[in-house]
């Protein structure tokens, strides 16, 4: 049976009210706000804390983000709290019972649907970048009837339910590294194990600023870049430019075992740090230093430091802002003071380092895989909606 397809303003909530909080001191509201949104559950906060007028939402609206539109922010507000349940201007909210809410936040958050969402923006990019509700109201999507619904979104929520426990257990590998860290070393805050305290110079054998050649897709010798770093300390080498072979000088090579520290950026990303393992030489850019160890330190032990919480407000203390940019040079980088346990145990974090990295790496392998396979299962799903 072919599903009839719908513009979406025909379910948008269009008379849901507003309330302002402040008026209502004393009052503890449920509040759906972007960051409640991202931190995985709606924050519960009295009208006093509460910035400005919210708009009212109730059991199974679904809601879609208006703002970052290329991040698939979408959810279905849950059953009554005994609170008043609010949120913020930024979501554009559904309401209607011809449609299964966690159905419809399937289809807003698939690939045909974002694509389309895309194309309703407005603004000058990153966070202005908005999705206007009118343009939004004009895309059309498919409604089986509603046992159908229910069918598609309980296959799809299941699938979905997999990709989340996966990305859970990737993140705790992430909580593992850090506790590793502190077991083996300390607070870096306190050293409370009393290992001399030196400088950064003192574990290494050079540090050097990248190429200044300019980057682009044609070029031979792959060139690592300040996104080539994440902000929990790894290599993503998703995307990648390049530089030709002649431009691409040994001096300017990154090699398995290299610290890359990202000497400038914003205040918050300054200072990004991970350690490069290969397995194929590659180049890296102006903007990052390349430090290479000495006498048997563990660059894995330099990294897991400068991204700890103590490492990057050490960092940010040092920031000068240039340009309107944040920075540390490589002389800087390499008088920031740190506790210098004996090699010998360094190398012992360094192979748990490693072996928690093959999981992740596998994991993030798995993860991947049931990516692709969610948006086929997706495709497939509204494909026989049609």
């Amino acid at each position: 049976m072919k599903a009839e397809y719908i513009e979406l303003g025909e379910f948008m909530a269009r008379r849901s009210g507003s309330v302002d909080p402040a008026k209502f001191a004393d009052e503890e509201f449920e509040l759906h706000s972007i960051p409640a949104f991202d931190a995985g559950k709606p924050v519960f906060l009295k009208g006093s804390q509460i910035g400005s007028s919210k708009q009212i939402v109730q059991p199974d609206d679904v809601m879609i983000s208006k703002i970052v539109p290329h991040i698939r922010r979408s959810s279905v507000v849950g059953p009554a709290s005994g609170k008043r349940q609010i949120a913020s201007g930024e979501w554009i909210v559904f309401r209607s019972d011809r449609v299964f809410p966690a159905y419809l936040r399937q289809v807003l958050v698939s690939d045909e649907f974002n694509a389309k969402f895309m194309r309703t923006v407005s603004g000058v990019g990153g966070s202005l970048l908005r999705a206007r509700p009118t343009e939004v109201a004009k895309i059309k999507v498919p409604l089986p009837p509603l046992s159908e619904q229910r069918r598609i979104a309980a296959i799809l929520d299941k699938a979905d339910a997999l990709r989340t426990k996966r990305r859970e257990a990737i993140a705790k590998l992430d909580q593992l590294l850090q506790s590793v860290f502190l077991e083996m070393f300390g607070d870096p805050v306190t050293n409370p194990k009393g290992w001399p305290v030196g400088k950064i110079s003192d574990l290494l054998e050079s540090a050097k600023y990248g190429s200044s050649e300019k980057a682009d897709l044609n070029g031979e010798v792959p060139i690592l870049r300040m996104n080539n770093i994440t902000y929990s300390g790894e290599m993503n080498l998703t995307d990648l430019k390049y530089i030709s072979s002649d431009k691409a000088e040994e001096k300017y090579s990154v090699l398995p075992g290299d610290i890359l520290f990202n000497r400038t950026n914003s205040k918050e990303l300054v200072g990004k740090t991970a350690v490069y393992d290969g397995p194929t030489p590659m180049a890296y850019a102006g903007y990052l230093v390349r430090a290479r160890t000495a006498n048997g330190h563990a660059p894995e032990y330099i990294s897991a430091f400068l991204n700890s919480s103590y490492g990057k407000s050490t960092l940010r203390a040092m920031c000068k802002s240039i340009v309107g940019m944040a920075n540390i040079n490589a002389r800087e980088f390499q008088t920031i003071s740190i506790p210098i346990p004996p090699c010998e145990l360094q190398q012992n974090f360094r192979s748990r380092v490693k072996a928690i990295s093959l999981r992740k790496r596998a994991l993030e392998w798995q993860s991947h895989k049931l990516d692709s396979l969610f948006s086929s299962l997706q495709q497939r799903s509204f494909a026989g909606a049609n």
